[in-house]
C-alpha cells in the first residue's frame, strides 16, 4: 500500500490537534487518533483521550467508538488507524479486536515516556506482559503497525518535504504537554 504521509500529517495538524486542546484543558492527556479510508484518504473519523469521563476512553478507544457510532459499514480493512502516539496495550488490544490490519504512529513510546512524562504504556508493557521496552510484535497475523516518522525517513519523496509539517506537530504536542503536566494532578485519572 502507497501512503500519503502528507495526507497522515494533516490530519493529526488540522483534525486531532484542534480536538485535542479542547480536551487536554478539560483534564484529558494529549492522545488522539484518526481513521481514514485507504482508498481516497478521506477521514471517517476521529477521537481523542477523555479519561475524565471514564479511564478506558483513550484517543484510541474514543476514535473505535466514534467508528462504531456512525453506523457506516465500512470494513476496518479498509481504513488506515492514524494514532498520534504509539498505542497501549489496551488500545493495541482493541485495534486487534476490531479488525484493523494497519496503525501509523506519530510518538514512540519513548516519547511518551520521557518527553510527555507519561511512562504507563512502558511500565504495563513490562509489569504485565513481559515486554521490554515496548518491543512489540510490529508485524503479526493481525496487523502490521507502522512509525510515521521512520517510514518518512526512508522516503525520499517525503523526507525533505515534510519538515515543516513534522516540526510543527513537535510544537503544538509540546504546547500539549504543557497544558496537560500542570493540570494533572486537579483530576482524579487513575493513572496520569
Amino acid at each position: 500500500m502507497n501512503i500519503n504521509y502528507s495526507k497522515l500529517l494533516n490530519v493529526i495538524l488540522s483534525e486531532i490537534i484542534p480536538e485535542t486542546y479542547i480536551n487536554v484543558k478539560k483534564g484529558n492527556k494529549l492522545f488522539g487518533a484518526a481513521i481514514i479510508k485507504k482508498t481516497d484518504l478521506s477521514t471517517i473519523c476521529i477521537g481523542v483521550n477523555k479519561e475524565i469521563v471514564n479511564p478506558l476512553f483513550h484517543g484510541e478507544i474514543s476514535t473505535i467508538n466514534n467508528f462504531y457510532a456512525l453506523n457506516c459499514k465500512i470494513d476496518p480493512k479498509e481504513c488506515i488507524f492514524i494514532t498520534t502516539h504509539e498505542p497501549c496495550s489496551l488500545c493495541l488490544s482493541a485495534i486487534t479486536w476490531v479488525g484493523f490490519d494497519n496503525f501509523y504512529y506519530f510518538f514512540p513510546y519513548e516519547d511518551t515516556k520521557n518527553k510527555f512524562l507519561i511512562p504507563h504504556d512502558l511500565k504495563i508493557l513490562e509489569q504485565v506482559f513481559k515486554i521490554n521496552e515496548g518491543n512489540y510484535n510490529c508485524k503479526n497475523d493481525y496487523w502490521h503497525s507502522y512509525s510515521i516518522l521512520k517510514e518518512i525517513s526512508k522516503s525520499i519523496k517525503y523526507r525533505d518535504t515534510l519538515t515543516d509539517k513534522i516540526k510543527k506537530i513537535f510544537n503544538e504536542y509540546d504546547k500539549l504537554s504543557l497544558i496537560y503536566q500542570k493540570s494533572k494532578n486537579k483530576n482524579d485519572i487513575p493513572l496520569n
